[in-house]
């Protein structure tokens, strides 16, 4: 999954029709390229891969007396179905990474509110699962003839899948209670 991909297609359809330097300028209003790397030279390579895929359409080039020509892109129905996936793969489970997961929440508004709160059950649920075998890790290297300060690896891992949970519980919380303009 990328979350370069998600942003770029997300952004174009949140505009409507934008050409790179919109969607750059969005992004690093967001400080995407800090939270996902998301760089100009991505920005642009996405735009021409996903135009390749057929999931953008360009709709007209214009002259800048700034640099190169611009080229203004909208999102096509594959492109919809395929941001809506991208969404849907990176809220609900808990093997998605950082980026992916701070992608689909910058794009949160983009679904309607029923189905983000059931993407992130699924989350918690998975994530939930991940709990207890990593307690269990925690205190079972000595065991496993590993070295025991490797059971802190275990420890990080704990404590990042609670504060995971905690954050993914109040999420749906703040949905279920009307928080954020979404799609519905």
């Amino acid at each position: 999954m990328s979350a370069t991909r998600m942003l770029v297609l997300g952004v174009v359809k949140l505009v409507g029709e934008a050409h790179g330097y919109v969607v750059r300028r969005e992004l690093k209003s967001w400080s995407a390229d800090s939270w996902a790397n998301v760089q100009p030279g991505s920005i642009y390579h996405a735009l021409k891969s996903l135009t390749k895929d057929g999931l953008l359409e360009p709709v007209g080039t214009e002259e800048s007396g700034e640099g190169p020509a611009r080229t203004t892109y909208r999102i096509t129905a594959a492109g919809e179905q395929e941001l809506d996936d991208l969404l849907g793969r990176a809220l609900a489970t808990a093997d998605a990474g950082y980026d992916e997961v701070s992608a689909s929440v910058a794009m949160l508004n983009l679904i309607p509110r029923k189905r983000a709160i059931v993407l992130l059950k699924n989350r918690l649920a998975d994530l939930e699962g991940r709990l207890t075998p990593t307690r269990h890790g925690i205190g079972s290297m000595p065991d496993m003839g590993k070295p025991a300060h490797v059971s802190e690896l275990f420890r990080l891992w704990l404590v990042h899948l609670e504060g995971q949970v905690r954050w993914t519980q109040e999420l749906i919380e703040r949905l279920e209670a009307g928080a954020y303009e979404l799609t519905d």
